[in-house]
């Protein structure tokens, strides 16, 4: 079997953009190019990566795993590309950050602009994704500093962690905008909207209700945070939601309240240990974990998984 890269990086663009279409605008190649190196991947690989259905391309099992190997690869290459664009340009550097989806709507942009603010010249490269995969990037060097969700999964990470308070969050109409604190009594047999049952989240308030005896009716399963905010302006419940979120919408029709006993989220912001930082992400560093622990209740450091 002999794949070469040009394939791989058509088959990831057709998997980031979902068409043919948005692959050939993303790799500036024509339509038929796209295709043509789609259908020599899958005959070398000799899987069925597509299901061809009223003109739309639905990924085979197959494909999402593959996905799942080619990202890094194709990400890397294409990192290598720009650090070569940016010496050709004599850029003084490249700030490398990603993010989970909570921060990447509001906090980061703000934090990544009043970075580049001194640095009119600076390169950005930032990217939000699921924290596992963050983790992959920060070990393999696409980025050089990463924001995660724990657990830490990997002990070639140092990394710093800061816990926060979630807010219930709950619609402006509700008859729950008379209390100053909510609690599991007050909050008994209410629709909740929530995160999967593996988020840290989830399960910490799954068992303060339990503790209290109180009945924690889940509703709405989502993924994001900004999911669940969604959900509550559309008052269909009440969501325990991370003060970034919270802070960096600008819509009405939702309140919040504290929550006691707290349900905590925990971040860590990570580097590579076997890497040593740049001069440009050991000052972004500096700012950013002064900037998080502005919204922690708690911090500590750590260098290996636990």
């Amino acid at each position: 079997m002999s794949l070469r890269f040009r394939q791989l990086q058509a088959f990831h663009a057709i998997m980031e953009t979902g068409t043919v279409t948005g692959a050939a605008s993303v790799l500036g190649i024509s339509q038929p190019g796209i295709s043509n190196l789609l259908s020599q991947l899958e005959r070398e690989a000799r899987l069925p990566l597509f299901e061809r259905t009223k003109g739309r391309l639905m990924p085979t099992p197959e494909a999402e795993l593959l996905y799942r190997e080619v990202d890094t690869v194709v990400r890397g290459l294409d990192h290598v590309a720009q650090a070569v664009t940016d010496l050709q340009n004599k850029h003084p550097g490249q700030l490398q950050v990603a993010a989970p989806h909570m921060l990447s709507f509001g906090f980061m942009p703000q934090e990544i602009a009043r970075f580049a603010k001194s640095r009119p010249n600076l390169s950005v490269s930032f990217q939000s994704q699921y924290s596992s995969k963050i983790q992959e990037w920060v070990i393999s060097g696409l980025f050089e500093i990463g924001v995660v969700e724990l657990p830490i999964l990997h002990d070639t990470l140092e990394y710093q962690v800061f816990n926060f308070e979630t807010l219930a969050t709950f619609p402006a109409d509700s008859g729950l905008a008379v209390y100053e604190v909510l609690t599991p009594q007050i909050l008994d047999n209410e629709p909740f909207i929530v995160m999967g049952p593996e988020h840290q989240t989830h399960r910490r308030t799954r068992d303060i209700f339990q503790a209290a005896g109180c009945t924690w009716r889940t509703q709405i399963h989502t993924h994001l945070s900004e999911n669940l905010l969604s959900f509550v302006k559309q008052g269909m419940g009440v969501a325990m939601i991370d003060p970034f979120t919270v802070a960096f919408d600008r819509e009405s029709g939702y309140l919040t309240r504290p929550f006691k006993p707290a349900v905590t989220l925990d971040l860590a912001v990570i580097t590579a240990k076997t890497r040593p930082l740049s001069a440009i992400a050991q000052a972004f560093l500096a700012q950013l974990t002064a900037s998080i622990a502005s919204y922690a209740t708690h911090s500590e450091t750590g260098a290996a998984a636990s």
